[in-house]
């Protein structure tokens, strides 16, 4: 069990952020048996045939991200890797940097890490930072940047509800759902409890608040950072995350949809469920694939559709307007 104590100052700079580098580390977790409910088979299955592909060198992130044997346990993972944003939004960039400039005193760790990994970041820390900077890099454009644009609607859409709950009953009642292991005690004080297994600790907020990063890779599990020299930080399933893989056969595009942006330019936004080549769109929509390019290079000017490189194609994702779009339609 974690204790934590809010005096007044903690409740006014309790704040959310949102964490791309995070959700790399999360997301490596689940690729390493840490999703035994199955939440993320479907991202799964598409995302590791196309690492197995490719040619990038993913092991100076992949060994500093290990995995309990129990998996009620969430296990530790090395703060430098992911240590919080100081932003609300920062840019995987921004967050790399911050990495590559980690200070060797903070290469340090609890986790189930290879030795002669750590070894080599202690002995050079410059050249193996940039290593696993660049494994991230490599990481996240083949696995989770053309799948971005959906996991940050359901990111922003927690955090806006949260903003509710904030304006309707205060700091008590923004807390009070965020998660079955998250409670307040009973009586006066301002004292919340986290249900970790394997912890017990009464960290010091010291004025800092408590830092709220909802995560899509992270549940059935909360997260916690509570080591300098990071701000005291929880990590939590967002509401809504058991939807966010729903596999749906494309629907045909709304009337709507179609009046803004003709039919065949509607059916390929909306049979973007999930992230395709031009060819897959074209048997999803049955349009050419010379038709769909097309179209194509219209949603992205028009800044509704992305195009990812994922090793040796090109996947056509939704961006966040898309997603917009087409839910304000109703496709």
């Amino acid at each position: 069990m974690i204790e934590i104590e809010f005096d007044a100052e903690d409740v006014a700079r309790t704040r959310f952020a949102l964490s791309p580098l995070w959700e790399a580390v999360a997301s490596v977790r689940v690729l390493k048996g840490a999703d035994e409910h199955g939440m993320h088979r479907v991202w799964a299955e598409q995302v590791s045939p196309r690492l197995a592909a490719a040619d990038a060198d993913l092991r100076p992130l992949f060994d500093l991200v290990p995995v309990p044997p129990n998996p009620r346990w969430a296990g530790a993972l090395p703060g430098f890797i992911c240590p919080p944003p100081t932003t609300p939004l920062p840019s995987l960039a921004v967050e790399l940097a911050t990495v590559r400039a980690t200070p060797p005193e903070q290469l340090r760790t609890t986790a189930d890490v290879p030795p002669e990994r750590l070894a080599a970041l202690r002995a050079d820390p410059g050249r193996e930072l940039g290593r696993l900077a660049e494994a991230v890099e490599a990481y996240w454009e083949l696995a989770l940047e053309p799948y971005w644009p959906r996991i940050l609607t359901l990111l922003t859409g927690d955090i806006r509800y949260r903003a509710d709950r904030l304006a309707e009953g205060g700091a008590r009642h923004l807390l009070a759902d965020l998660d079955p292991q998250v409670t307040w005690a009973e009586g006066a004080g301002a004292t919340l409890h986290l249900e970790h297994r394997a912890v017990s600790l009464s960290p010091q907020l010291g004025g800092r608040g408590l830092l709220l990063v909802p995560s899509a890779f992270v549940w059935p599990r909360i997260f916690s950072v509570f080591t300098e020299p990071w701000q005291p930080s929880l990590r939590y399933p967002p509401r809504g995350v058991g939807t966010l893989w729903e596999t749906r056969p494309a629907a045909a595009p709304s009337a709507a949809l179609a009046g803004v942006l003709g039919r065949s330019r509607a059916a390929i936004l909306a049979g973007l469920t999930a992230p395709a080549s031009t060819t897959e769109l074209a048997g999803r929509t049955g349009l050419t694939a010379g038709g769909v390019s097309q179209h194509l290079s219209a949603l992205r000017a028009a800044g509704l559709v992305g195009g990812h490189r994922a090793g040796r194609e090109v996947l056509y994702a939704r961006t966040q307007a898309g997603e917009t779009l087409v839910q304000a339609a109703g496709a």
